[in-house]
């Protein structure tokens, strides 16, 4: 086993870290950072716009670039009001000092103001017109304003809000639109919510057990009495992985060989911020146990073993569903039924929203519909996921709205990794699709 790869960083990481020291609050400029480390402009801003991204700096009008608090992934599901500006083209009127502080809700302003204020709580947002009143006392109850209509307010209602730092916002969209704006947004972040990523699994805690390429079995055998652990990524002298050696690559080789001559070169690697099903895919598809997780650089961060992605496989079924995906929508009008013989079938009405524009039903919507019945149907056979590997459909006769269809699905063949259905969709006793799915399997431990 070696030492510790001594930390070799490029210019583009020393000023990532550079920014990530500075205090929350300080401003930031491509000229400053270019000074203060000695590297070109372009080096700078590159570096800076990758910071924007991790969630260290936060570009604003007319404030420039400044240092902020990393986001956390639990809060993906609240919104912040420098969000809302950006999503309803609005202008800032006052109080933009509280622009990175989070709503929890949003109240419609369309009742009198004495009713209003029973809505409102600190940390909401009230839509409302040009009622300056309305805007006084939202802001004297600790929510932010948005002005909606593109109207103006008082000066003493902008001195408040400065005051306050509760942001007060313009946007000359009217309430219905702006309300719908904001509710999606809301959905769309608890469905990202739902999906958990590499970066939620990976260990931070301790470092990375590893061996370079002059390492020894010998190296690999006393490192494996040291942390229990059987496969190990080599990494080159940039901590970057260029192979993973287990017991089995070695059984039979002496003490003194090089892991380099032993390990599987060009390993597959994964980054922080793919989903953990990409994940479990990859681990299913290529039979491999162990995956380096890398930055940008390719320098690796952590590792994940396929135990550990199985385990978030099943945390993430137990979690209750709160947004609504298309696929959610879609499967929200069927039921699960039974037959004489206790087969499942399902049975569900094509509404108006699932036709195209010949007013019969879609065909991406029926194979979504197959889709989710090969899925449940494998759920009474295997416990696992599935992750679709081919389908193969045919579209028989159309279907109107408002059709009552039934859907038949039939096990052709299950076994440890694969799953095969056959789906067919009947309407009025007539078939009108059919299809062959096969699928890979996730079991579960």
């Amino acid at each position: 086993m070696s030492e510790e790869p001594q930390e070799l960083l490029t210019k583009h990481e020393q000023i990532i870290r550079y920014i990530a020291e500075l205090n929350v609050g300080t401003r930031i400029s491509v000229r400053k950072i270019a000074k203060a480390l000695e590297v070109s402009e372009g080096t700078a801003y590159r570096a800076i716009k990758e910071a924007e991204n991790q969630g260290l700096v936060s570009t604003k009008e007319r404030t420039g670039t400044v240092r902020v608090d990393r986001k956390q992934r639990q809060n993906i599901d609240k919104l912040t009001f420098a969000e809302v500006v950006s999503m309803v083209d609005g202008e800032v009127l006052g109080g933009a000092g509280g622009l990175e502080k989070t709503l929890h809700k949003f109240v419609i302003g369309a009742m009198q103001q004495d009713a209003m204020m029973r809505y409102i709580e600190p940390g909401s947002l009230l839509l409302v017109g040009n009622r300056n009143k309305a805007h006084m006392g939202a802001l004297e109850q600790g929510a932010g304003v948005l002005i909606t209509g593109g109207f103006d307010t008082a000066p003493e209602v902008k001195r408040l809000a400065d005051e306050l730092e509760l942001p007060l916002i313009s946007s000359s969209y009217d309430t219905f639109t702006v309300a719908t704006m904001i509710n999606r947004a809301i959905y769309d972040r608890l469905i990202k919510k739902q999906i958990m990523l590499v970066e939620d699994i990976i260990r931070t805690d301790a470092p990375v057990s590893s061996l370079r390429s002059y390492n020894t079995v010998a190296d690999m055998e006393k490192l494996m009495e040291e942390t229990g652990y059987n496969r190990f990524p080599v990494v080159d002298e940039w901590n970057r992985p260029i192979g993973i050696v287990t017991t089995k690559d070695v059984v039979g080789a002496e003490p003194d060989q090089t892991v380099d001559r032993l390990m599987t070169r060009h390993p597959i690697t994964i980054h922080p911020q793919a989903s953990v099903a990409s994940a479990a895919h990859i681990m299913v598809w290529e039979g491999i146990e162990l995956l380096p997780v890398i930055d940008t650089n390719r320098k690796m961060i952590g590792v994940i073993s396929r135990q550990e992605v199985l385990k978030a496989m099943q945390y993430i079924q137990m979690q209750p569903q709160n947004g609504e995906t298309f696929e959610d929508l879609i499967w929200s009008g069927f039921e699960d039924r039974r037959d004489d013989e206790g087969k499942l079938y399902f049975r569900g009405t094509i509404t108006a929203q699932m036709t195209n524009h010949l007013g019969t039903v879609s065909e991406g919507v029926l194979t979504t519909i197959m889709t989710q019945v090969a899925y449940r149907t494998a759920k009474e056979h295997k416990k696992g996921d599935l992750i679709l590997d081919n389908f193969s459909g045919y579209f028989l006769k159309p279907v109107q709205i408002d059709s009552v269809i039934e859907i038949f699905p039939t096990v052709i063949e299950v076994s440890r990794r694969f799953c095969k259905i056959d789906i067919e969709i009947f309407h009025s006793g007539a078939r009108v699709a059919k299809a062959m799915l096969t699928a890979r399997v996730i079991e579960q431990s």
